[in-house]
């Protein structure tokens, strides 16, 4: 690994690694292992972002997060989704990936539910000694809630403009955003977003953080204020984690280019 090599962050859903359908954490181990396995052939500065799926989602819920602060519930779901990262690290660590765990709980602040500060130093340092960060969906401090939800979906785009990451991968359970013939949309700008917007749902299963709708609309915003493209796959699939880490444009491109 280079100095100079630009930053990538691999987003991978909680709807692959977890049974998002489960009222409790149900992690998948075999594709935890395998994702490991799939990112232990890069070679660059990369940061691991990760959904909670049903270590966070119907816990949040549960307690209607949401709608009210509730300290013991936020405790309850700040554990289910440690204990999902670490199954996350322990897999990656086996693989040979030197990850290490930053819980947005300690180091994020938000207001009303929107990031306005996180400590980037430590990431960074972590970066430049060959270090992969691995972060994940979590409760966290609200100068205004007392406490809200933070979706992976929304430290990605966040990450990506405060360390100026260079490719941004989302891995969904899905072949990127769907048409309404269930056909893998190419590309998603400003401009086609409101012909599309009808056709993308929101997870099947309990999400408290805006499903598929939320990542898009999440990165269209990284868009308006830079020139980063992300690409939302299907990282349920054997191969397309290396392949997006290899350089490979899959699944459906988010992106101002041509607009």
């Amino acid at each position: 690994m280079k100095a100079e090599d630009g930053i990538t962050i691999l987003k991978i859903g909680g709807s692959v690694i977890t049974d998002k359908s489960a009222d409790d954490g149900a992690a998948k181990h075999d594709e935890i292992e395998r994702i490991a396995t799939e990112i232990s052939g890069f070679d660059g500065r990369l940061i691991i972002v990760h959904g909670a799926g049903s270590f966070g989602h119907p816990q949040a819920k549960r307690y209607a997060l949401t709608e009210k602060f509730d300290a013991k519930g936020a405790i309850i779901t700040h554990n289910s989704v440690k204990n999902l990262n670490r199954f996350v690290i322990n897999s990656l660590n086996k693989a040979g990936v030197n990850a290490v765990p930053v819980h947005p709980l300690g180091n994020t602040v938000c207001e009303n539910g929107r990031i306005v500060q996180m400590f980037i130093e430590g990431i960074r340092i972590m970066l430049e000694n060959g270090f992969v960060p691995v972060l994940h969906g979590d409760v966290v401090m609200d100068t205004v809630l007392g406490i809200s939800i933070l979706s992976g979906d929304q430290i990605v785009p966040y990450l990506a403009m405060q360390l100026g990451a260079e490719r941004i991968g989302i891995g969904s359970a899905k072949d990127g955003v769907l048409d309404n013939d269930g056909k893998t949309v190419e590309a998603i700008t400003s401009s086609n977003f409101r012909d599309i917007e009808k056709y993308i749902g929101a997870s099947e299963n309990t999400d408290v953080t805006g499903g598929m709708l939320g990542k898009v609309d999440e990165l269209l915003k990284l868009c308006e204020t830079s020139s980063i493209t992300s690409y939302i796959f299907n990282a349920a699939k054997n191969g397309n984690v290396s392949k997006f880490l290899n350089g490979d444009d899959i699944g459906t491109a988010i992106t101002n280019t041509g607009t």
